[in-house]
Formats: structure tokens, sequence, C-alpha cells
């Protein structure tokens, strides 16, 4: 008998994990969303495996290599787990349809607002996407989390500051990661879905 489908968390990286300081690529620069880690670590003791979906243009823009992006991740994913909540993956679209290199210039199907990322993390990680939630401070991330067929996409302000206004995409909105797991409908969330 094979084991259920796990569910997950998305994660948007840029404005919902770290200070959104436009193409972050570097430690020094990463500045941590207040209180993103302990509701990380809520979230996976709820039963839901953590996966980051990030855009990552700067690398088709040639601001900064794959490399580098893999540098600062593994630094990222070691803080993550220390905070004992554990990242099962991260994946990142490095390309863009006009404002990049020839190698990365492509109109693809990862890039946010398309589903492509979180739908490789279903079929590697064996993810439940009918149980999953998507957060993310774009409409755009909204849009994906729909596109890949999860019931729950939650706006957040962008580096946790402010509560936006409800996109069409999006099913509930939150100042921060760390008000979002801390409200009434995270609660029904992880009732309703478990």
């Amino acid at each position: 008998m094979s084991s259920p489908r796990k569910r997950a968390a998305f994660l948007d990286r840029d404005g919902v994990i770290n200070v959104d300081h436009a193409y972050v690529h570097e430690i020094e620069n990463f500045d941590w969303v207040p209180g993103v880690l302990e509701a990380a670590r809520r979230l996976h003791d709820a039963g839901f495996e953590l996966v980051v979906v990030t855009n990552q243009s700067g690398i088709g823009r040639g601001y900064y290599t794959e490399a580098d992006f893999e540098k600062l991740t593994a630094w990222m994913k070691t803080r993550f787990a220390e905070a004992g909540a554990p990242l099962a993956g991260v994946y990142f679209c490095p390309h863009h349809p006009e404002k990049a290199l020839p190698a990365y210039r492509t109109d693809c199907g990862c890039r946010k607002p398309e589903p492509g990322m979180l739908l490789k993390a279903v079929e590697e990680l064996g993810l439940d996407p009918e149980r999953s939630v998507m957060f993310g401070d774009k409409p755009g991330d909204c849009t994906a989390g729909r596109r890949a067929g999860l019931p729950e996409r939650v706006l957040l302000g962008t580096d946790g500051l402010g509560r936006p206004e409800p996109s069409e995409d999006a099913t509930a909105a939150f100042a921060s990661l760390a008000e979002a797991v801390a409200s009434p409908w995270f609660e029904r969330f992880v009732e309703d879905f478990s």
C-alpha cells in the first residue's frame, strides 16, 4: 500500500522569507522577515512539507550566477533546519521572457504566475496539491498556486509590512507569514485539510 501524499506549504522567497532588497544573492544582504522562521516551524509541526518556489530573474539578467544562488540557498536551508523547519525543496526559475541573457530568455512554464515550479515539486516530492497552500507577496504567486490546484493561496504584505488587499486568486491576506499561522484561518485550514 502506498503512503498518502504529503501536504505542503509553498513559500515565495523575496518579500516572504527575506526582505526584498531586489536581487538578493549574498548572505550579508539577506535580512529575515521578522517571525518567519518561527512561523515556518509551526507549519512544519502542523505536518506541512516546506517548499520554496522563487522567481530569480537576476540570474537570467546576469546580475549573479546560479552558483551564487545555490550558495545562498545552502546557507538559508541550514538556518531553516536549525530553527526546526527543514525545507523539503527549493525550486527557482532563472528565466525572463524579455529581460534576460539569450540562454535564459524564454517564455517558460516555471516563472510564476505559471505553476511549473509547484507542479515539479508536487511530482518530485510526492505532495498533495489539494491539501496544500501557497504563501506569496505578489498576486502572481497566488495565481501560480491556483493553477497548480492549491485550495488556499495567501497573499502577504511584502517584507511583512501591511496587509495587502486580496487579489482575485488569493483566498486570504495577512501582513506576514507569522500573522497567518497565528490566525484562526490557519487553525481552520489545518483542520479542514488534514
